[in-house]
C-alpha cells in the first residue's frame, strides 16, 4: 500500500511526507518540478495516471482545472482514499473554486475527506520582503480579522486521516479548521516585532494604493480579495475546531509560527 503526496515542494506536503515515513508507511512524493524535490516523481495534473500507478491513498492539493482528470486516473488506478487540501472558502457557496473541486473529487468510488483551512500563517512570509527592503509592511485593511492556521497543524490533520485510512469515520467529511484565535493583521505585525525584535512600520493602504501595489495580474481575483478583507474589518473570525478534532491537540499560535521560522524578518 503506497501513499502519494502531491505538491511535494510545499511545506504541508513535506511535513505530511515526513510523518508518513516516520509511521512506517510507503510514500511516493510527486511534484510538477521533481528535480527540486529529492526522490520525487513527476506529477502532470493534466495526466496524473503515471504518478498514480500502484497508489492506494492520495494527499491532493485542490485544483479545479485538473480535478476531472485526477478522478478518471484515480478510479483507473484503484485508489481507495483521497485527502483533499481544500479551503474554508469552499463553505461560501458552490461557485467557489475550492467548492467546485470538492464536488468533482467526491464524485468517485474512493473515500474522500476534505481539509478546509482558513488563511495560512505562512502568508506572513510575503511580508518579510517588504520589511527587509523598507522596514514597512504595507497592506490594505490592517484591521481585517483572520484566524490564521499553522501549516504543521494542517499536515498533522492530513496525517491522521491518512493513517486512519478509509472506513474510519472520515469518509465523505469536511473539516473546517483555523488557528486558535482571531486577530487583526495589525496585531499580527505587532507580534512580529514582539517576537523577533525587528521594528516595523505598519502602513494601512487605501484601496487605490493597494490596487497599484498588489501587482496581481488577475483583476477579478484582486477585487475578490479586497472585498473579502473589507468584510473582515471589525468582524472577528470564527474559530473552527478541525485541528483539535483530528489531532487531539490545540492549534498552534502565531507566536509559535514566528518562533518556528527564525530569521525570516531579518
Amino acid at each position: 500500500m503506497t501513499i502519494l503526496v502531491t505538491g511535494g515542494r510545499g511545506a504541508i506536503a513535506r511535513a505530511v511526507t515526513g510523518g508518513l515515513i516516520a509511521a512506517g508507511q510507503d510514500v511516493r512524493v510527486a511534484s510538477r518540478e521533481p528535480s527540486a524535490v529529492p526522490s520525487a516523481v513527476e506529477y502532470d495534473a493534466a495526466d496524473p495516471a503515471p504518478a498514480l500507478r500502484g497508489i492506494s491513498q492520495v494527499f491532493l492539493y485542490s485544483d479545479p482545472s485538473s480535478a476531472a482528470a485526477f478522478v478518471t486516473a484515480a478510479e483507473a488506478a484503484g485508489v481507495k482514499q483521497v485527502v483533499l487540501l481544500s479551503s474554508l472558502s469552499a463553505l461560501g457557496g458552490p461557485d467557489d473554486p475550492h467548492a467546485k473541486t470538492e464536488q468533482v473529487i467526491a464524485r468517485a468510488s474512493y473515500a474522500t475527506t476534505c481539509l478546509q483551512p482558513g488563511a495560512f500563517m505562512s502568508n506572513a512570509k510575503y511580508w518579510a520582503y517588504q520589511v527587509r527592503a523598507s522596514g514597512q509592511i504595507r497592506l490594505p485593511y490592517l484591521d481585517a480579522e483572520e484566524a490564521p492556521i499553522h501549516e504543521l497543524d494542517i499536515a498533522d490533520a492530513a496525517l491522521r486521516v491518512l493513517l486512519d485510512g478509509p472506513g474510519n469515520g472520515h469518509d465523505g467529511r469536511g473539516y473546517p479548521m483555523t488557528g486558535p484565535e482571531s486577530m487583526a493583521r495589525r496585531r499580527q505585525i505587532e507580534l512580529v516585532t514582539e517576537v523577533t525584535g525587528v521594528p516595523i512600520e505598519a502602513v494601512d493602504l487605501t484601496v487605490d494604493q493597494a490596487r497599484a501595489e498588489m501587482g496581481m495580474r488577475d483583476e477579478g481575483q484582486r477585487e475578490t480579495l479586497l472585498a473579502y478583507w473589507a468584510s473582515r474589518v471589525g468582524s472577528p473570525a470564527s474559530i473552527e475546531p478541525g485541528v483539535e478534532l483530528l489531532t487531539g491537540h490545540t492549534a498552534r499560535t502565531f507566536t509559535t509560527w514566528l518562533r518556528d521560522n527564525p530569521g525570516l524578518f531579518g
